[in-house]
């Protein structure tokens, strides 16, 4: 008992000094930011594990069990913390010049946002700081990001610059091979790009000028892209009929480049070959990663994609430029033949998104831009047709010449649920919602009644995990975190890890859904409640704080000024 008692009052002594040492509780101020209680989700695809994550100027601090208080302090008992959530394939580049909110954008859930496709913003605000023309040079990106970030925006954000972008600096929106020395121009230009701060080259090949872009031209790019460890990412040639044949040419030309590839909006587009080739296309994806292709993909996940009506007519109406190609369409000769065209099916450079969705039955006005159809929007150009007494295509092509100077959209219902999960399975595709930031509760900036705008990332969630099973909660949650981050080389977001910035998206799990619909697709998501952006709340309760804390992006070639 005697040795007992000195052996007790020392192990007391040692608790005292330790408790002594523990910071109080009572003592705020040692994190700007704590979340307590969650369910954490790392991003890496790891199950969850319940913590408290310390944020401490704009950076994850710690994550654990945290006792000392923060200046704020976020509940999140029963709910799941993850990393905010990285689009893949955003379309906000212009809209982010007129307002930096994105309201859409950050309400579901998306941190940031690398746009894509149409590459580098050409139109809109920057354009009277640039001068004449219709498209920014590339030094102009530099004025653009510094725009970005004196006027605030909410989301981070980075962007690609168009391979046919320089194509049309060189050489006008027409058809034609170029010259050497116009070569050596968009290469310039290419070059110049990725120096202020682009993340890669993208094309649009479905669309004029894009389509007239041979893989050879598209590969000589490519490779000054390679030099600043750049990307090539693709809306493919052919999502339809001619799927593995379109992946085929991302493959070389990412290997012949030298660089990264991307598959946007990844999807098998073709009525007649649902169920049946996607899995070709996966297979085709995985063998080029197997013998060392770094090729990848993002996707959306609806059985709708959504693009202009123009592109319902062959691409040769429009081989000398696109004002003078929707002039062409007044013409009945040249509606006869584009009417012919389609009667064939996809011809070379050119796929047929009529036969790709089965029909014009398939095809839902979404915007006509133009007072006289208003009353059609939500209808098919079958029905539409049938109510005028008209073929569907001079239905179709009257819309896009009357929305002149905007661009009437449609909805292409031509994807299958089987493709879509087949695709969301592979362990490469990231999700892109191939959507504009918006203003409240308005149609986003590209003019599209999508609910992909409002809804795809926790759409993901509540319908692919929730309902259907096809994803695990951690392998979605990694699809939209790190497996993005670490494609556009973001090394230091993606993950809840100790000082990585402090990009978070809190959910309800039970609560969770898109609410956005195609009949009512601007409407916010239920279930997320709070997200924050470099460690500042943009999101409380559902609401945005009207914070604007976003980073601007800038690719590995940047050069700083």
């Amino acid at each position: 008992m005697k040795n007992w008692i000195p052996a007790f009052a020392g192990m007391t002594t040692m608790l005292l000094v330790a408790c002594a040492q523990m910071p109080s509780a009572s003592n705020p101020g040692d994190y700007d930011i704590v979340i307590r209680n969650g369910r954490v989700l790392d991003g890496a695809g790891n199950p969850w594990i319940a913590a408290d994550v310390g944020i401490k100027n704009g950076r994850f601090a710690k994550v654990g069990l945290i006792r000392e208080r923060g200046k704020k302090e976020i509940d999140a008992s029963g709910k799941y913390v993850s990393p905010g959530w990285v689009d893949m394939m955003d379309q906000s580049g212009d809209q982010l010049a007129h307002n930096g909110l994105a309201e859409n954008k950050v309400k579901m859930g998306v941190t940031t946002g690398i746009a894509g496709e149409g590459g580098f913003p050409s139109t809109g605000a920057m354009m009277t700081e640039q001068g004449q023309g219709d498209q920014i040079p590339p030094e102009g990106i530099g004025a653009y990001f510094a725009k970005l970030e004196k006027q605030g925006i909410s989301m981070n954000f980075g962007t690609y610059y168009g391979a046919t972008q320089a194509r049309v600096e060189v050489m006008g929106d027409g058809d034609g091979k170029p010259t050497r020395e116009q070569m050596e121009k968009m290469k310039d230009h290419v070059a110049r790009a990725m120096q202020g701060g682009a993340f890669g080259i993208t094309t649009a090949l479905i669309y004029p000028p894009s389509s007239f872009q041979t893989t050879e031209e598209l590969i000589e790019l490519a490779k000054v892209a390679s030099k600043y460890k750049g990307i090539y990412a693709s809306h493919i040639r052919d999502e339809g009929k001619d799927l593995l044949k379109a992946i085929n040419e991302v493959i070389e030309i990412s290997e012949k480049g030298g660089v990264q590839g991307e598959v946007f909006h990844f999807k098998a587009a073709y009525a007649p070959g649902f169920g049946k080739i996607m899995p070709q296309a996966v297979k085709l994806i995985d063998d080029a990663r197997g013998r060392g292709v770094n090729i990848a993909a993002d996707m959306y996940v609806y059985p709708a994609g959504g693009t202009g009506l123009d592109v319902t007519a062959p691409s040769w109406v429009y081989a000398d430029g696109y004002e003078k190609g929707v002039e062409k369409l007044k013409d009945p000769a040249v509606r006869a033949r584009a009417k012919k065209d389609l009667a064939k099916g996809s011809l070379p450079g050119w796929s047929n998104l009529v036969e790709a969705c089965g029909g014009w039955e398939h095809i839902v006005l979404a915007d006509p831009h133009a007072e006289k159809y208003e009353q059609y929007k939500g209808k098919s150009l079958a029905e539409i047709g049938k109510g005028l007494h008209q073929d569907p295509a001079d239905v179709a092509w009257d819309i896009v010449i009357a929305a002149r100077p905007n661009r009437a959209m449609g909805l292409y219902f031509m994807m299958d649920e089987r493709d879509i999960e087949t695709a969301l399975k592979a362990p490469w595709v990231a999700i892109g919602s191939d959507a504009a930031a918006a203003d409240h509760g308005q149609v986003d900036a590209l003019g599209l009644r999508h609910p992909r705008s409002y809804g795809v990332f926790p759409r993901v969630i509540a319908e692919y995990v929730k309902k259907r099973g096809v994803l695990t909660l951690p392998d979605a949650i990694r699809k939209m975190t790190s497996w993005p981050a670490a494609r556009m080389g973001l090394a230091d977001r993606g993950v809840i890890r100790e000082g990585m910035w402090a990009d978070v998206t809190i959910f309800d799990l039970d609560k969770i859904k898109d609410e956005s619909t195609f009949e009512n697709p601007f409407v916010y998501p239920s279930g997320i409640d709070d997200v924050l952006v470099n460690g500042v709340v943009v999101v409380e309760n559902g609401e945005h704080t009207g914070a604007k804390p976003g980073h601007v992006l800038r690719g590995p070639g940047y050069v700083g000024h």
